[in-house]
């Protein structure tokens, strides 16, 4: 696979090295929202493909990328929003467990908080061994000791938002199956990037926010349900998630049955003119690429950053410690992040600082020389 930078709009003279923070719009994805922007110009023109078919046709873009069923995809504003369904629809243990990891993502903490407090959960934190690079085995190994009859729900991400630590999510899940618990991932910093599929790891709820590795906008993402929340009740009671909603004229011929599926997830006005598209767009380019190519492309400049590092006292998380998308710089004791962070704004380089890592998200418009250029600067510091 060749760099792709031609397909963004990015400066040229630009290292951004922060697609786990955002990423930018393909060019094709922008003219995709300013065509759905321009619609509302003319409302006689929105009609029975904007409010449905759009959206029927980006659920099950986004079943591909994930080996589901289309029926089982909800679409969602935030991942706070999909992992509080997944929350209301619990079968809750009594007295039972709720795993979390140490210092993950918050909107993967806060709806749990509130369901321990309202089922009489316990949270369980599992925290990893070492703060030092190279600790995701002992980690994965803690998170397996911690599964057992009383829980109810392991609760976190593929990869983790501070420094792309990477899980062990298939052994994860057959501790999770034997144990009767859910197993619920925040795939945001991984789906998109990093193949996650349902037939590999048979996860019970997958939620993904579309402003990164998804190449969509901010506000709107998706969810899987597996069929055993098929009969739940959603958090949010709209029309359009209505059998037969699709009449606009029975429209007040109040229905109580949902559409089938995980559609009674799906957040109100998810009909989202501009929004909708752009997704669309992001996920048929990333299905054009495949993800394995999209990995690999990352794995060259991971391997190419270890590699340039690896005499220095920075210390890399390596290939079966972190993905290759989504890395961990850790700086040794002592050392002024304020210094370095000043240092590679100063030279057009932008990444981002999660304690006391450096994280480094790679994507398809970077470069060898955006690497070196990195490594360089981080040198001289020293």
């Amino acid at each position: 696979m060749n760099i792709q930078k031609e397909k963004f709009s990015l400066p040229q003279d630009l290292i951004y090295l922060n697609m786990a923070y955002m990423s930018p719009l393909l060019k094709k994805a922008e003219e995709k929202g300013i065509e759905g922007l321009k619609l509302k110009k003319n409302p006689a023109k929105l009609g029975m493909k904007e409010f449905f078919h759009d959206v029927s046709r980006l659920r099950q873009t986004c079943a591909k990328l994930i080996h589901a069923d289309a029926q089982q995809i909800a679409i969602i504003p935030s991942v706070s929003y999909g992992m509080a369904n997944a929350a209301k629809n619990l079968n809750y243990k009594e007295n039972g467990e709720i795993i979390c990891l140490d210092e993950q993502f918050p909107s993967n903490y806060y709806p749990w908080e509130q369901a321990a407090k309202d089922n009489d959960q316990q949270i369980k934190f599992v925290k990893s061994t070492s703060k030092a690079a190279r600790r995701v085995e002992d980690w994965n190994r803690e998170i397996l000791k911690s599964i057992n009859p009383k829980t109810t729900a392991v609760c976190l991400a593929h990869v983790h938002w501070a420094d792309g630590s990477l899980f062990d999510l298939k052994s994860i899940s057959d501790a999770c199956k034997a144990n009767n618990a859910y197993l619920i991932i925040d795939g945001t910093q991984s789906v998109g990037a990093l193949a996650l599929y349902l037939d590999d790891v048979p996860f019970d709820v997958l939620v993904v926010g579309g402003y990164k590795w998804l190449l969509g906008h901010y506000g709107l993402g998706f969810a899987y349900y597996s069929p055993s929340f098929n009969q739940g009740i959603p958090i949010e009671d709209n029309w359009i998630n209505k059998e037969n909603s699709e009449d606009f004229k029975a429209l007040v011929e109040y229905k109580d049955n949902f559409k089938s599926g995980a559609a009674r997830y799906s957040v109100g006005e998810q009909s989202n003119f501009i929004h909708i598209p752009i997704l669309q767009a992001g996920l048929d380019q990333i299905l054009d690429w495949g993800l394995e190519n999209i990995q690999d492309y990352c794995k060259t400049l991971h391997l190419l950053l270890i590699s340039l590092l690896s005499e220095s006292p920075y210390e890399v998380q390596g290939l079966k410690e972190s993905s290759s998308h989504l890395t961990g710089i850790r700086v040794k004791e002592g050392m002024d992040m304020k210094i370095i962070e000043e240092a590679l704004k100063a030279n057009n380089i932008f990444v981002s600082y999660r304690g006391d890592a450096i994280r480094i998200s790679f994507y398809v418009f970077n470069s060898e020389e955006d690497v070196k250029k990195l490594c360089e600067v981080l040198l001289n510091i020293l």
